[in-house]
């Protein structure tokens, strides 16, 4: 197996610490990648990272995808639960997670850019979109286990991207059962082996 990797993007790390969770790690390939290498185009017609190449040939791409993928290898304890509540649970702080990552990542690279009224407006919305769901989470952190879900996994990688790219802006205060579960799961071999960099 073979991934289009980047140590600094949240959701190429929400991949591997799934394939850490599933004793995946080693068996798979880190090709370090940019978005804009032609290089990446066969493989995922998006140009983006995590791209994924299964060992017979087929190319995945989007992180949920590639995580499913990856949940279906091996005899592990599934990360995605059987069908039923578990299962829509997890996916939906699955895309939960991965929302946080989806309005900070854009909001990062507008903050770096001249600021007008419409792009101030733009990171203010997507700053809010943060901030609620971070309130969102804290009121169900006190349920949260140690990374045995998808939704778990995207959650963590999400608060990992916060302290990563916005360090100035923390979002711990106000959520002390949020701060208390991330700070038990980063050391977790899933979260603490993959580190963004960059």
């Amino acid at each position: 197996m073979k991934i289009a990797y980047s140590a600094a993007s949240p959701y190429v790390r929400k991949v591997m610490a799934c394939a850490i969770a599933r004793g995946l790690n080693d068996k798979i390939e880190r090709w370090t990648v940019g978005t804009t290498d032609p290089a990446l185009l066969p493989f995922n017609p998006l140009s983006k990272v995590p791209s994924f190449v299964t060992d017979d040939g087929m190319m995945l791409y989007d992180s949920p995808v590639i995580c499913e993928y990856l949940d279906s290898v091996g005899s592990a304890a599934r990360l995605f639960p059987d069908a039923g509540p578990a299962r829509w649970n997890a996916l939906r702080q699955q895309a939960l997670g991965d929302g946080i990552m989806d309005a900070s990542q854009p909001r990062r690279r507008e903050i770096a850019l001249p600021q007008d009224d419409g792009r101030k407006a733009y990171i203010d919305l997507q700053r809010g979109k943060v901030s609620r769901a971070i309130d969102a989470l804290e009121k169900e952190a006190a349920s949260f286990g140690e990374l045995k879900t998808i939704g778990e996994i995207a959650v963590g990688c999400a608060l990992g991207y916060l302290d990563f790219r916005f360090a100035n802006e923390p979002w711990r205060p106000g959520h002390p059962k949020l701060d208390a579960w991330y700070a038990k799961v980063v050391m977790l071999p899933p979260l603490a082996e993959t580190m963004p960099k960059g």
